[in-house]
């Protein structure tokens, strides 16, 4: 059978990749520790569950909304945002999206021609580069080293700036690395995107979580011209342990929400109503919940990244965000006698049981990521054993 070529040029979602064949270990009744999946381990907090069981037995959950989403959920977006942001939206800046990556992929598909360019600093999540070639951009990696804390500059931008850039992608928090940009480096950024007529794509679905003191800036409040710039992703996933769910959302111009809106009436229609319900009382309900899963997520990286530094031959910096970490593993991968990390890491697997996902689908040929979005007794297990098999 013949496939087109967008097809074809696509990778698979190294996470969901790894992910999948650890689940078929599994199955096979083999003890597999899985740290793959950006997943928090806590089930939806219980009034926002009621809050969809509500709507569902009132009848108004059975029925279409507005493609772009209920007037009443971009209403709570816009609240979310008063309290987490420090301004307002009207509802003409907001769609509502069947989860964050397909909010993603509507921005896409609504500003990039076949040859535009977008700027994606490394490592980055495996779905942007992907999401671009399938539209008929074209990804540009600027190089963030772990010893530049995976940041880039505006120098490293302005040596990748060409006529066809339209935008950079910023996602702090980041995933894989959890590293966040400080208010001033994001305002150098901003400025610049400012100055060259480049969109920012703003991914701030692990805005909320955050440790250690550690701050998050969202690039759009440092100035009006840097917001009216910017294009931001967020959704309840992450933060709310909604992950099946699927409800994301994206803040903007006017202009491009409506581009947006466009795409999803012709693709998805309206996320879940019953889901869109859930959502209007996470954002703007009982924030108590959503704070302890925070804490936890903090105590349990502050418990395991020490320990992952003691396994030979992984190095890692410490996580202000997220829940990951992505140890550079080089010096692993010689003592085992690997050159490959995606072969290392199924090595592990095979091996240990330990489920990790590859540095390579990130852009980071020498690291490898593990989430501590699980209870700390496995994190620990995942980390002896790694340190047993570092020691054949």
């Amino acid at each position: 059978m013949k496939l087109s070529k967008r097809v074809n040029q696509l990778e698979a979602s190294v996470t969901l990749a790894a992910s999948a064949r650890a689940k078929a270990l599994q199955a096979q009744g083999r003890d597999i520790l899985m740290l793959t999946i950006g997943e928090p381990d806590f089930t939806t907090p219980e009034h926002i569950a009621n809050a969809a069981k509500a709507a569902i037995d009132s009848g108004k959950a059975s029925f279409y909304t507005q493609a772009s989403g209920l007037p009443e959920l971009k209403d709570a977006v816009g609240t979310y945002f008063e309290s987490h942001y420090g301004y307002g939206l009207t509802q003409d800046e907001v769609v509502v999206t069947a989860g964050a990556k397909f909010a993603l992929y509507a921005f896409f598909a609504s500003i990039l021609d076949a040859g535009d360019e977008v700027i994606i600093p490394t490592p980055y999540w495996v779905s942007y580069a992907d999401q671009i070639k399938m539209l008929g951009g074209v990804p540009v990696f600027a190089v963030g080293t772990q010893e530049a804390a995976f940041k880039v500059t505006v120098q490293q931008l302005d040596a990748l700036k060409t006529p066809r850039t339209r935008v950079l992608i910023l996602n702090s928090p980041s995933n894989p690395t959890g590293m966040i940009y400080t208010a001033e480096e994001l305002e150098a950024i901003g400025n610049w995107a400012v100055a060259n007529d480049v969109l920012i794509l703003a991914d701030d679905i692990y805005g909320r979580l955050v440790y250690n003191g550690n701050h998050f800036t969202p690039i759009s409040t440092l100035s009006d011209e840097i917001r009216k710039q910017t294009l931001i992703i967020n959704g309840v996933s992450k933060t709310y342990a909604m992950t099946g769910w699927r409800i994301g959302f994206a803040v903007g111009d006017p202009e491009i929400i409506a581009a947006m809106s466009k795409i999803v009436s012709q693709t998805t229609s309206n996320p879940s109503a019953v889901a869109q319900y859930a959502a209007i009382e996470a954002l703007t309900g009982d924030q108590a919940p959503i704070e302890a899963m925070r804490v936890e997520f903090e105590q349990r990286l502050n418990a395991i990244y020490p320990l992952v530094n003691e396994i030979p031959g992984f190095e890692a910096i410490k996580p202000q965000g997220a829940f990951y970490l992505f140890p550079k593993v080089r010096g692993a991968m010689v003592k085992k006698g690997f050159t490959d990390v995606t072969d290392f890491c199924n090595d592990i697997l095979e091996e240990t049981g330990v489920a990790v996902v590859t540095g390579a689908g990130f852009g980071a040929n020498e690291n490898l990521r593990l989430s501590y979005a699980t209870d700390l007794a496995t994190l620990v297990e995942a980390v002896n054993r790694l340190k047993a098999y570092m020691a054949k």
